[in-house]
């Protein structure tokens, strides 16, 4: 493959990274440099597909052809060196994959749960939401840390609950904005027990017997980052603040979270530039579990 054509891929990858905005860092400043590109095009990957299956303006036929089509492409770049295309995605991808010995399963398993999204809007149980992060958010992890030279169950374990930690707190940080597209992340099973009316939803209410449920999943997310706090001390260098930040963050936006008794009506909470000295210091600060 021709060098500058893939380094043109990946910074086209890198490009699409910086112009999303996330809670967290992608492909940010504190990686490796040589991580940074191959981040990048899992990122690109990821963050395409789930624009696929998020847009609302297409049939959900349509966008299950978009993710079939995806996936297809997934696999033609991974086996064939010499595949050409005229994406940047796929040819930064295919590279990464072959370079890093990634394992497609990981990127199976997330084209799976952004199938999902497109006909699963409630979840019954604790366990349901549990296993679409274990497909929507964990590969994720499992993957940077492939990337990264990692393969330790161990620490594939935690990264999978700081994985699932993160993805949990941008449901109940979005639970209005997700609400508006017709999807509820919090279980059903939570709802009931604490007596909470869907209905009040529809009205942009957020009654005490749903701040009651949202701190019962709340407490359970938090749970989950304790334990993902040992792969931020299990890696090395510099992915080990890269981590550690991206853990302090999603941290961060629970205690928002928290702080505003979940009443995402009135705001949404977000990382802002006011949360970054606070962030620094716990980065500098932070001992070991």
């Amino acid at each position: 493959m021709n060098p500058l054509k893939l380094r043109d891929a990946y910074a086209e990858c890198e490009r699409l990274a910086r112009a999303h905005y996330e809670n967290f860092p992608v492909a940010s400043w504190l990686l490796p440099a040589e991580m940074r590109p191959h981040v990048a095009a899992l990122y690109a990957f990821a963050r395409t597909a789930d624009d696929f299956a998020d847009e609302g303006r297409r049939p959900p036929d349509e966008r299950r052809r978009l993710l079939d089509d995806w996936e297809k492409r997934l696999h033609a770049c991974a086996w064939a060196e010499d595949w050409m295309s005229d994406d940047p995605i796929f040819l930064a991808l295919g590279a990464t994959i072959r370079d890093r010995g990634l394992p497609i399963q990981l990127f199976a398993d997330l084209l799976s749960a952004f199938r999902q999204d497109i006909t699963t809007h409630r979840y019954a149980t604790w366990d349901s939401v549990l296993d679409y992060c274990r497909r929507s958010a964990n590969p994720v992890g499992r993957l940077v840390l492939r990337i990264a030279g990692y393969d330790d169950p161990r620490l594939d374990r935690s990264s999978d609950a700081l994985c699932t930690a993160l993805q949990l707190t941008n449901f109940w940080q979005d639970l209005a904005r997700d609400w508006e597209n017709g999807r509820l992340y919090v279980p059903i099973e939570d709802v009931d027990a604490c007596r909470a009316r869907v209905q009040d939803l529809s009205d942009a209410r957020l009654t005490e017997p749903w701040r009651q449920a949202l701190q019962t999943v709340a407490r359970r997310t938090r749970e989950s980052f304790l334990e993902g706090r040992d792969v931020c001390d299990g890696v090395q260098g510099r992915l080990r603040y890269e981590l550690r930040l991206t853990w302090l963050g999603g941290m961060r936006i629970l205690e928002n979270l928290e702080r505003a008794d979940f009443n995402v009506f009135a705001s949404r909470p977000t990382l802002t530039s006011r949360d970054a000295p606070l962030l620094l210091w716990r980065v500098l600060t932070w001992s070991g579990a």
